[in-house]
Parts: structure tokens; C-alpha cells; sequence
């Protein structure tokens, strides 16, 4: 079987994942001049029906694009996870360069930032999408550099639920402010009533982030990573 070469991949998903990124931040751009032109803050503006069901549309959409790039480029689950979260990765680094260099935007790292519309609002200080990204590219770099060894290896059932684990917990610190405050002020069904939640968008305000969740998820999935590496560090030994 011949080795799989992930360099082969590298510069051309690096590229097209950036230039999503710009296509991306464009569209905001248009977006906060129409809705912010004032700058972009807190409590979010209810955008017409028509444009926030595209806005709902375009993460879809976005996340196809990801999506079809991993499965293009990876041979297996393994390669095609990990060109996912790579490009995926890029995309979302470099979306925050681009608002910097347009509208020089965010003003430090701790700015908030609506990140994600699906199935709930996720909120959060800039910085830690961007750490969580860190992680996702080297996560993805481990999991191609062993793709490219002619041994075979494995991904115990560990690895797999730690790295699980740590998404969920990911995923928790980013949505858990926006719940908090819907269970406040109404129930935990409104959050999936786009009438209710639109109307408290309208008045939320993010006040605090849990630094100690994403922690935790970051150490699980690095925890994961360390076992990739090692243990497979030791299978390519033993058949040198």
C-alpha cells in the first residue's frame, strides 16, 4: 500500500480555508454595517426573518464546505476527521485576522463574539475560540503525521471518549452563559423556540465565561493526544 502523503493536501486546503475565511468576515463586515454601524456590541440586533434564516443557512453551508474538504481529502475516518478540524481550524483563525485587518475588530483578546448559531447561540471572549482551534490543528498534525507512516496504528477506545469528552466540555463553555440566561428568564425548551430566543437576544448580555470548562476540555483532549503519540511512538519503534 503506498504511504499517504498528507504535504500532498497541505497547501491547498491551507489556502482554501482561507479564503473562506475572508469570504466569511466579508459577509460580517456587510452585516455590522448594515445592523452595527456604530461597532458591533451587546445586546445582539434582531435581524429580519429573511436574513437571519440565511445567517442559519450560511453556518450550515459552512460547515458542508469543512466537511467536503475533509472527505475529499482523507482516504479514511481518521485522515478525513483530521483535515476537517485542520481546515476547520484555519477558517477560524483566520476569520479573526481578517476582522482585525477590516475593522479592527476584536479589541483584545477577552472581546466578546457570537460564534455560533447551532442549535443554540454560542458565546465567548475571542481568545478561546482561537485556543481551541490551536488545539484542533495540532490534534489534526498528530493524527496525519502517523497517517504517513507505512506501520499501521491504531486509535484506542480511550483516546476516541477523551477527545469526545473534551468537545463536550468545549461546547458546554460556549453555550452555557446563553442557556443560563434563557433558563433565567424563561425554560430550557425556549432555547429551541426561535420566537422566545429571538426576543431574549435581545436583551442578553454575556457576563461571564467558564474559563474552568474549556480547561478541562483542553486537558482531555490533550490528554488524548499524548496517548496518540506515545503509544504509537512505540509501535513505529518496535518494527524499525
Amino acid at each position: 500500500m503506498p504511504v499517504y502523503k498528507a504535504s500532498t493536501n497541505l497547501i491547498w486546503i491551507t489556502f482554501f480555508a482561507i479564503a473562506m475565511a475572508f469570504v466569511e468576515s466579508a459577509v460580517v463586515v456587510y452585516l455590522r454595517e448594515l445592523y452595527y454601524p456604530e461597532g458591533f456590541n451587546f445586546p445582539l440586533v434582531l435581524l429580519p426573518g429573511r436574513i437571519a434564516l440565511t445567517e442559519f443557512l450560511r453556518e450550515i453551508a459552512t460547515l458542508i464546505m469543512l466537511l467536503g474538504i475533509g472527505f475529499l481529502a482523507g482516504r479514511n475516518f481518521r485522515q478525513r476527521f483530521a483535515w476537517f478540524i485542520y481546515s476547520f481550524a484555519i477558517w477560524d483563525i483566520f476569520y479573526y485576522v481578517f476582522l482585525k485587518l477590516i475593522l479592527d475588530w476584536p479589541s483584545s483578546w477577552l472581546t466578546w463574539d457570537i460564534l455560533f448559531l447551532i442549535p443554540v447561540i454560542w458565546t465567548g471572549p475571542v481568545l478561546a475560540p482561537v485556543l481551541v482551534s490551536l488545539t484542533m490543528i495540532i490534534l489534526s498534525s498528530i493524527i496525519l503525521y502517523f497517517e504517513q507512516r507505512p506501520e499501521q496504528y491504531v486509535i484506542h477506545r480511550p483516546v476516541i471518549f477523551l477527545v469526545i469528552l473534551g468537545s463536550v466540555l468545549i461546547i458546554v463553555s460556549f453555550i452555557l452563559d446563553f442557556s443560563s440566561f434563557v433558563i433565567r428568564h424563561s425554560s430550557f425548551s425556549a432555547m429551541f423556540q426561535t420566537e422566545t430566543a429571538s426576543t431574549l437576544m435581545q436583551i442578553y448580555t454575556p457576563v461571564s465565561y467558564n474559563w474552568f470548562i474549556l480547561l478541562a476540555g483542553e486537558m482531555s483532549i490533550f490528554s488524548g493526544i499524548i496517548l496518540i503519540f506515545f503509544h504509537n511512538r512505540q509501535t513505529i519503534s518496535h518494527h524499525a
